[in-house]
């Protein structure tokens, strides 16, 4: 688990994105992909890594999931919340292994990834060096920036 900053940016010929290892986000630090092509489509039988698009059908994985390891779901622009919803059906139908959101989402989305029932999420290098660790952090007690709880705890 790397905590703090990451490496210096890359040198120009490194600069290609798609050639940098994503980094994980997890409520103790940044770390390494650990899972980095094992991901397969919701549609692969057998696949204990699947990935799932915003637009995903949940419900066709009923009686599929107890066998799934990882579920990384997209979240194609910062806008788009359709994960959030995915995350939280998948939880409520008793999925119980982990849940990953991947692409477009920044620090101030974490509480919302958390409280929806993602472990972790996937960001692009590029992405973790705008947005240090620390920014990532400030948000990682997420169960006491819980609207509903603090209102729960008052009554």
């Amino acid at each position: 688990m790397v905590r703090g900053p990451l490496p210096p940016t890359p040198s120009a010929t490194d600069r290609n994105e798609e050639h940098q290892m994503n980094v994980i986000v997890t409520d103790t630090g940044f770390a390494a992909d650990d899972l980095s092509g094992a991901f397969q489509p919701a549609d692969t039988p057998g696949a204990t890594a699947l990935d799932l698009g915003p637009e995903a059908d949940v419900t066709a994985l009923a009686g599929r999931l107890d066998g799934v390891e990882i579920i990384r779901i997209a979240f194609p622009a910062f806008s788009d919340g359709r994960g959030f919803t995915l995350a939280r059906r998948l939880r409520m139908m008793g999925y119980g292994g982990r849940l990953r959101a991947a692409g477009h989402v920044i620090a101030d989305q974490y509480a919302m990834a958390r409280r929806t029932g993602f472990d972790e999420v996937e960001i692009s290098a590029d992405l973790a060096r705008r947005q240090p660790w620390e920014q990532w952090q400030a948000r990682a007690d997420w169960r006491a920036h819980d609207y509903q709880a603090r209102l729960r705890g008052a009554g």
